[in-house]
């Protein structure tokens, strides 16, 4: 059974941090790529960032460019968002979510439809 776990969400004032984990189960976690989504109430889920298999590659959405970190440790089957210099905008549901392909360069990183496992969403409030 795939469990993908996300923790460490919570309350936050702006220009702070907080940093999102996500716990992986049931899956080759080392051979998966990797992505974080968000969605704020009454939004579609958007995409964050992503990181291959090895961790040598990342993408970021340019909303979150330069603030936000994504890294993984494969030895525990974990995947992190380190997320700094966060606005009232950043609140949301933070996703993680897993797709079985390598990565490349293409628009469908981007996409829901292309992961094919998904975590519950952990919470993230950041206030003004």
């Amino acid at each position: 059974q795939v469990q993908l776990v996300e923790s460490g969400g919570g309350l936050v004032q702006a220009g702070g941090s907080l940093r999102l984990s996500c716990a992986a189960s049931g899956i080759s976690f080392s051979v998966y790529l990797m992505a974080w989504f968000r969605q704020a109430p009454g939004k579609e889920r958007e995409f964050v960032g992503l990181i291959n298999y090895s961790g040598s590659t990342t993408e970021y959405s340019d909303s979150v460019k330069g603030r936000f970190t994504i890294s993984r440790d494969n030895a525990k089957n974990a995947l992190y968002l380190q997320m700094n210099s966060l606005k009232p905008e950043d609140t949301a549901v933070y996703y993680c979510a897993a797709a079985l392909r390598r990565y490349r360069s293409s628009s469908s990183n981007s996409r829901t439809e292309t992961y094919d496992y998904w975590g519950q969403g952990t919470q993230v409030t950041v206030s003004s």
